[in-house]
């Protein structure tokens, strides 16, 4: 281990830490108005990473020196955090979203109880599974924003809302995993262990699908009293033509298609931004500014994680696959399921019990804190002005998702 490896842990280790005071600093903004704007940046959970991240290569270059923190920064993937920014502004706009939100509805109405509760529980179970297809960034995001009115309000009992959140990131991060390319965590082991989504759906989906259905419906049974209408549309505002909508549609499809091609979905990207100010009358503000956040976010843990592999590896190569899948669904709290799949990727002769354990523990945990899953920041950046103080607590957040963790756990060891 070298000085730069304990650096690099240390410095891990203040970014957990900072993450799990966010809300405090949201909290001195509002004692120490002077400083309101320094305390909510660093209140802001999309910045941590980012932020240490930045500290890191700039003791990288004080220790041992700048080339090879350059160098060090340019050797990380940036994929995943670009594609999930690509993803979140896409599926965020108005024609996509109003797309989905007309299907949730037709398959509300046609169920015999009141629309608005049924119109939850799709968003929580019906969606989550729709992020196999169209991955769970996407999926995070259509979820988080449609149910942002009816649940995410500042009227909704506290302890609800992170109920509902607990459910939705659990939901979410198993949800993903009846394909292959989907979830990130299965992502990360699939092309080496020879995992098709044909085995994803007989081996973690229809647990997965169990255990979103059980979360989901019980979260809505203690919902039902408060939930609301979903708002009507803004009056004067333009119908989507089924063309636009066709082709945003289209555009969702193809980035989705070229997920692991950041020179493709990227240019695709800019396409579509050019397609949505041509037709700006069918838009809403596309959300940048969240997308970019998150990436940034996911951008710094990638720089972070990057280092962690000494102390990462070791742990999980020297468990059993009962243990492996308890001390997967831990670490995946304080580290990032995606990485943590992929050190075992690395791990010669690993028995296929402990792979299916450390993935199963690894998606199981994926809702317990922000960082757990890639596609949690994006959902908490899209609700938390429904929270109090704007910000979303981690101990709230743990205790809401720890219900839907377990049944997810129950499900995966059956």
């Amino acid at each position: 281990m070298s000085d730069m490896h304990l650096i690099a842990a240390i410095l891990f280790g203040l970014a957990l830490a900072h993450t799990f005071a966010a809300k405090s600093f949201e909290r001195l903004a509002d004692r120490y108005p002077r400083h309101a704007g320094l305390f909510h940046f660093f209140g802001e959970v999309e910045v941590v990473f980012g932020l240490w991240a930045l500290v890191l290569i700039l003791a990288m270059t004080i220790v041992v020196g700048g080339s090879e923190a350059i160098s060090y920064a340019e050797s990380r993937t940036y994929t995943e955090p670009l594609f999930v920014f690509v993803i979140m502004v896409v599926a965020a706009s108005r024609p996509v979203l109003e797309a989905i939100r007309a299907v949730i509805a037709t398959l509300a109405r046609l169920v015999p109880l009141r629309t608005p509760v049924v119109n939850v529980w799709l968003c929580l179970a019906l969606v989550p599974l729709f992020g196999s297809l169209i991955t769970e960034p996407a999926a995070m995001t259509l979820a988080a924003l449609m149910l942002a009115p009816q649940i995410f309000r500042k009227d909704m009992p506290e302890w609800l809302k992170y109920a509902a959140l607990g459910v939705l990131f659990v939901n979410v991060s198993i949800g993903g995993t009846l394909t292959s390319f989907a979830a990130p965590p299965v992502l990360m082991v699939a092309s080496t262990w020879h995992w098709d989504s044909a085995f994803m759906a007989s081996t973690f989906g229809w647990r997965a699908a169990v255990a979103v259905t059980i979360n989901a419906t019980v979260v809505t049974a203690m919902l039902r009293r408060h939930i609301v209408d979903a708002p009507a549309p803004a009056p004067g505002a333009v119908g989507v033509p089924p063309l636009v909508s066709a082709i945003h549609l289209a555009f969702l499809a193809a980035v989705v298609a070229f997920a692991h091609h950041p020179v493709i979905f990227i240019g695709l990207f800019l396409f579509f931004i050019g397609f949505t100010h041509a037709y700006d009358k069918y838009q809403n503000p596309l959300i940048l500014k969240e997308g970019l956040m998150v990436g940034f976010f996911l951008a710094g843990l990638v720089v972070l994680g990057g280092m962690q592999q000494w102390w990462l590896q070791p742990i999980v190569s020297s468990l059993g696959p009962t243990a492996l899948f308890f001390g997967a669904t831990a670490l995946t709290a304080i580290t990032d399921n995606a990485a943590l799949t992929y050190l075992g990727s690395l791990i010669v002769g690993l028995s296929d019990q402990a792979k299916y354990m450390l993935v199963a523990g690894a998606v199981a945990g994926g809702g317990l804190t922000i960082i757990a899953n890639a596609p949690n920041p994006a959902g908490a950046a899209l609700v938390r002005d429904g929270f109090e103080d704007e910000s979303i607590g981690v101990g709230g957040l743990l205790a809401g998702a720890l219900p839907p963790t377990i049944v997810a756990m129950i499900m995966f060891l059956l």
